[in-house]
């Protein structure tokens, strides 16, 4: 089964290497239509994927889903999988507006935001390969962990319910701190860089704060998202994977939705009851289990009516904004119509 886990590992590291140092190798802009076109890509290559992990499953190449402790079929494997990344990318949405709020704090140039979002993201699979396989392990030895997962995901969703506008104070991150006592700190970027020279001693740039920054924020959204992965499967290979392929669409997703996020002001409550349901499944998961394909349609569901009530309230705006408009052209028309001296003086 090591070979399956090689080969997907592979299998990305060839993916960013292209990405890197073919398809971006030159700064640019990322614009909204190139962003969609690769957040489309990147959601094919997962149901791609989805379609993979079923024949691999349900043949158990290599032993893969065939273990002592986790046997699955291909239906089952697939369902988990694309379950699992739903929820994934799902609860990401959340990390896009923090990024953004990241960048702007440090005016991070957009032509650089790709390069940051790359490196970011790297070492996001990384410490999330490191978190999954702790996760794993403990769930293994202490079954009655599930629950404390379970109570975790609760007051994630609690406070997120409470919590206004995401507040960013990188000044106070610790990485910071230390990064600033190491090393000296440019005052400006300089282009893609995150190390260069200042009076002859070895500096960081701004890119590098920023580069720290958004993996320590991806490191406390990882708290919330990988016991919430747990609750859709405990097979490590469909938790790590359906974590990848969601990272790896969330910088295009960045780069389409970043403008727009503040105006879905209801996916927000969504993932509130998302995060919310999670954790009711994962405290009825040895009494009271809830079937996968159940959990898909609810999750779902939830998505769907955050998304619905935003678009909808996004129309209600417009409407009463024509309307308005309308009412005070009235009102002028009607004012001009009662007092034809001060139509003429206009004149």
């Amino acid at each position: 089964m090591i070979w399956i886990w090689l080969g997907f590992i592979a299998l990305v590291m060839a993916a960013l290497a292209i990405d890197l140092g073919v398809l971006n190798r030159k700064a640019h802009v990322i614009g909204t239509r190139e962003a969609l076109r690769w957040t489309a890509v990147w959601v094919t290559c997962a149901l791609v994927f989805n379609v993979v992990i079923y024949f691999i499953y349900e043949h158990h190449l290599l032993g893969i889903g065939a273990t002592a402790t986790i046997r699955l079929s291909g239906y089952d494997a697939a369902l988990q999988f694309f379950t699992g990344w739903l929820v994934e990318y799902s609860l990401s949405l959340d990390n896009i507006f923090v990024i953004a709020v990241i960048f702007n704090y440090f005016g991070v140039p957009r032509q650089h935001q790709h390069r940051v979002l790359f490196w970011g993201i790297l070492g996001a699979m990384i410490m999330r390969g490191a978190m999954i396989a702790a996760g794993t392990a403990l769930i293994h030895r202490f079954e009655w962990i599930i629950y404390v997962f379970g109570v975790l995901l609760l007051l994630t969703a609690a406070k997120m319910l409470r919590a206004g506008d995401e507040e960013v104070h990188p000044e106070k991150n610790p990485l910071v701190k230390l990064a600033r006592r190491i090393y000296p700190v440019t005052p400006f970027f300089e282009g893609e860089k995150f190390f260069t020279r200042l009076d002859g001693k070895r500096a960081i740039t701004p890119m590098f704060l920023v580069l720290l920054v958004v993996e320590s924020t991806d490191v406390l959204f990882a708290v919330d998202s990988i016991p919430a992965i747990f609750a859709v499967t405990r097979d490590p290979f469909l938790v790590f994977t359906s974590n990848v392929f969601a990272i790896l669409g969330l910088r295009s997703l960045f780069f389409a939705l970043a403008g727009l996020m503040a105006q879905f002001r209801y996916l927000r409550f969504s993932l509130v009851f998302l995060l919310a349901f999670i954790g009711v499944k994962m405290l009825l998961s040895h009494h009271h289990p809830i079937p996968t394909h159940v959990s898909l349609a609810i999750i779902f569901g939830i998505l769907s009516i955050g998304v619905l009530a935003s678009l909808a309230s996004m129309k209600r705006e417009r409407e009463t904004g024509v309307s308005e408009a309308a009412r005070e052209i009235a009102e002028l028309a009607e004012e001009l119509d009662a007092d034809p001296d001060r139509e003429g003086s206009s004149r």
